[in-house]
């Protein structure tokens, strides 16, 4: 398989579809955008691909809190065929509203709260990635990641981190400064397969090095671009 069939799903109010689907071709994805209720009546284009994105942005106006509605949308109308792609070994990755998604669907552990400072953030960030991360998205990946956030509900929640330390299943920390609060630095976290991924920050706002703020001045660079997250999941992907 030369390159990964892949499904970008969206809700009305999502505003990172199309940035995630040109990382997907940048790291060797054929992307599709589907809508949430396309998806539910057309399921085929979830058992078609090989890999699925939950893009960001503010899915259903965050109706009843930060994205809730997505999931309700999913868990209904799906059911367990979210679960069951999964099962299948295919890559899950949610990002921002789509973190939010994933956790109100019980795919990941843990949930997401208003930020510490309680006020909207959108800055550039460093992750890095967890010594003991089993997340097949961070396969690899040594040197820190540069990405932006933009959320109000970005506060990572769990009450036992440790036992998730222990699992492998926190993926990537705040190296910079903590900006909402999240448990032990916490800005992404997997599933205990390490198939499902779900982080605040936004990769796919990093994909070329002219999208640092910093890009002219030395900053960023090949080795810090969020595409190695894509890249380590289309790698999966391509085994699956």
């Amino acid at each position: 398989m030369s390159r990964v069939p892949a499904i970008v799903i969206t809700g009305p109010g999502t505003n990172r579809d199309h940035d995630v689907a040109k990382a997907l071709d940048l790291a060797g994805s054929d992307a599709r955008i589907v809508r949430a209720k396309e998806l539910i009546t057309s399921p085929r284009h979830l058992d078609d691909a090989r890999l699925a994105v939950v893009a960001g942005g503010f899915s259903y106006a965050d109706s009843l809190g930060a994205g809730r509605m997505m999931a309700l949308d999913l868990t209904l109308g799906l059911g367990e065929k979210l679960h069951e792609f999964v099962d299948k070994g295919r890559p899950l990755l949610g990002i921002c509203n789509g973190f939010q998604v994933l956790s109100r669907t019980n795919l990941i552990p843990g949930a997401l709260g208003h930020n510490a400072q309680g006020v909207f953030d959108c800055r550039w960030v460093v992750l890095e990635r967890a010594a003991k991360s089993k997340s097949i998205w961070t396969k690899g990946i040594e040197d820190p990641i540069h990405c932006p956030i933009a959320h109000g509900e970005g506060r990572y929640v769990h009450p036992d981190p440790a036992s998730l330390e222990a699992a492998g299943q926190i993926a990537l920390r705040y190296r910079s400064t903590n900006p909402n609060g999240s448990i032990d630095d916490i800005a992404g976290v997997s599933d205990p397969t390490g198939l499902v991924l779900g982080l605040m920050p936004h990769p796919e706002n990093h994909i070329v090095a002219r999208q640092h703020p910093h890009h002219r001045r030395g900053g960023g660079g090949r080795r810090h671009l969020g595409l190695r997250i894509f890249e380590a999941g289309v790698a999966h992907a391509k085994q699956v």
